[in-house]
């Protein structure tokens, strides 16, 4: 019989942190697929040749650029539009000049307000670049990865022969990636289905010639890396996890996992016609002014640091941001107002979505030193509440969190074979409940 555990919380008792069999409805959230997919080589194909061919022509066009790959997989590029071109596509023109790099790549850093042309951000892919414009780019270099089975104990609430739900652990990176070839929920899979090692790369290194000639980045989730192409050391196997949604590397709860492609394609279609249930619960320094409401701001990427994110409004020719709306709740006032357990439910799935609004409203997540929870800042919001015998473990406790107090809650979905509601409820990890209740003790 399958499990469907209840999606609730119990305020200010320990009894929120347990489940129990209950249904519940629909609500909105979406999400974009990372699939392991078959096995086929890209080196000696066609349109990849004929991409070789096109730079080679135009290389009497083109003046002296600096193309330098850092050892963080960095590809700094430096160039200007030489004498003799009219008006071209930026996109077009720098895909052109970048071996390696596909349009669509090109495409997604504009958009990011990763490229300038003559030192102002661009975000339109259509933009118009001409003789003498100067442009300047900086991309990581997504190279494949080796991925092998690693015997890594998963925390696995359900399982069929279609797909998991698993508890992943704070500190747990869900895919390889530079800096993370071991210890990964994908390593872990890969050992827990019985599958052999695998080689994969992003798909977007190379883009068909049938797509579009401007491609839409819709990964519209927070916790979702895109698609990859998987290598295998051997036959393609029968079963293949696939990572319909992923969480920050110090964000613990919920994920699931499809086994099949009928069950991943389907996950997938609830994650974009957002009716996959998720909440969210965090402790915050200091307690929101409103006890629970909706904040609709836009996130994009940071312009001072590519690899954070920002609230940012729209503004011609500024950083490109994407709408995004989150729901909270506060559950409990803790530590006298000091630090809040709060509920957030997603309305769109912007990456880091939850941390980038909680800094907006100007309650960051405790422990969140990347969007603004410094222990400096969660210490000036509790030193002032709490009595003078209580300050030094306050600073012990808030100085040795080692990541975000974010943790994913509920997980509910309708099962792609079949069609019953599946709702599931994690407890928060051990460092999560012993901060909480710490924080309550001291208030």
């Amino acid at each position: 019989m399958l499990l469907i555990l209840q999606q609730g919380l119990q305020q200010a008792s320990p009894g929120w942190l347990r489940s129990s069999s209950s249904v519940v409805r629909k609500q909105q959230e979406f999400c974009v697929p990372l699939l392991l997919l078959p096995a086929f080589t890209t080196h000696s194909h066609p349109w990849t040749c004929l991409r070789a061919f096109k730079r080679s022509a135009q290389e009497e066009h083109v003046v002296k650029v600096e193309n330098q790959q850092t050892s963080g997989g960095e590809l700094e590029y430096r160039g200007s539009v030489p004498h003799g071109v009219e008006k071209v596509r930026l996109d077009a023109w720098l895909a052109g000049q970048l071996a390696r790099i596909s349009r669509a790549r090109v495409q997604s850093s504009i958009r990011q307000g990763l490229i300038l042309v003559n030192g102002e951000p661009v975000n339109k892919v259509s933009y118009m670049v001409k003789e003498g414009d100067q442009v300047d780019c900086q991309l990581s270099l997504q190279q494949p990865m080796d991925a092998k089975p690693e015997n890594i104990p998963l925390d696995i609430e359900y399982e069929d022969k279609h797909l998991l739900v698993i508890n992943k652990p704070a500190h747990m990176v869900v895919h390889p990636g530079p800096g993370h070839s071991e210890g990964t929920l994908v390593n872990a899979l890969l050992h827990h289905c019985g599958l052999p090692a695998m080689r994969y790369a992003r798909a977007a290194l190379q883009d068909p010639p049938h797509k579009s000639e401007e491609l839409h980045d819709d990964s519209d989730d927070d916790e979702t890396p895109g698609s990859i192409v998987a290598m295998w050391s051997g036959p393609a196997p029968v079963i293949r996890p696939g990572i319909v949604h992923r969480l920050d590397k110090g964000t613990s709860g919920l994920l699931v996992v499809a086994k099949d492609e009928h069950t991943h394609e389907h996950l997938c279609d609830q994650f974009k016609a957002r009716t996959v249930r998720r909440s969210y619960v965090s402790l915050t320094c200091g307690l929101p002014s409103l006890m629970s409401g909706r904040v609709e701001v836009p996130i994009g990427r940071d312009p001072r640091d590519r690899k954070r994110m920002a609230a940012i409004m729209n503004v011609k020719g500024g950083p490109r941001a994407q709408s995004a709306a989150s729901r909270f709740r506060v559950l409990e006032v803790i530590a006298e107002g000091g630090s809040a357990l709060v509920e957030w439910r997603l309305e769109t799935g912007r990456t880091h979505q939850i941390r980038v609004h909680a800094q907006h409203l100007g309650y960051p997540i405790l422990g969140d030193e990347t969007y603004g929870g410094t222990p400096g800042a969660a210490l000036a919001r509790l030193l002032p509440r709490a009595s003078p015998s209580n300050q030094g473990v306050l600073r012990q406790l808030v100085t040795g969190l080692q990541r975000p107090c974010l943790h994913a809650l509920t997980l509910g979905f309708t099962h792609p074979w079949t069609q019953e509601e599946h709702n599931f409820t994690c407890a928060p990890p051990q460092d999560f409940e012993d901060t909480w209740r710490t924080l309550r003790q001291l208030g």
